[in-house]
């Protein structure tokens, strides 16, 4: 897949776009630091590889589903600062397409996720078929539960799904009304 084929989403201070192998060691990084580890329940030896299988799985999943996450740049820097975007995994009890986001610690509390997560949201609906996004969090990660709020979603449910039997998660979500009905942030 080229990367013409994955759009390019441009936003205020941020470029989400194609997630490529030069974004490696930056991706591992982020996704290694142990804010992150701890708020995806990532294993503490998430290395390099794990990344490399996560970029790929991405990438692959735009091929196959015209869904996935994108590369989280600083459009004044250039700097990779995480991912966002959809994510459609072929998962037992999965609901449907996500919205999610993970950024590095050094980010948090800029807006960045809500932000991001907003460019997400708007080209899901305007993009794909469907009537309904979803957000999962772990019940313990109430900095993504906060930044799923203000993007509009609601918890809907609160349970232990089958894909991650270890702890449960809220399954957030937004309806295609509720987006075009330009449901007040809170």
């Amino acid at each position: 897949m080229t990367d013409a084929a994955i759009p390019t989403l441009r936003t205020e201070r941020l470029v989400l776009r194609p997630l490529v192998e030069a974004d490696l060691a930056a991706y591992t990084e982020v996704m290694s630091r142990p804010e992150v580890r701890g708020a995806l329940r990532l294993p503490d030896d998430f290395d390099e590889y794990q990344a490399w299988q996560q970029l790929v799985a991405f990438r692959g999943q735009w091929a196959l589903r015209g869904t996935g996450q994108w590369a989280v740049e600083e459009a004044a820097t250039g700097r990779l600062v995480g991912r966002a975007g959809t994510h459609h995994p072929h998962r037992d009890d999965w609901p449907g397409v996500e919205v999610g986001w993970s950024l590095h610690p050094d980010v948090w509390g800029r807006g960045y996720a809500t932000e991001a997560g907003r460019a997400s949201v708007d080209w899901a609906f305007r993009t794909l078929d469907i009537d309904v996004l979803h957000s999962m969090i772990h019940v313990e990660n109430p900095r993504s539960a906060a930044v799923a709020r203000r993007l509009g979603f609601t918890l809907v449910e609160t349970r232990v799904f089958a894909w991650y039997p270890a702890l449960a998660h809220g399954r957030w979500q937004l309806t295609r009304a509720e987006w075009e009905a330009g449901r007040p942030l809170s």
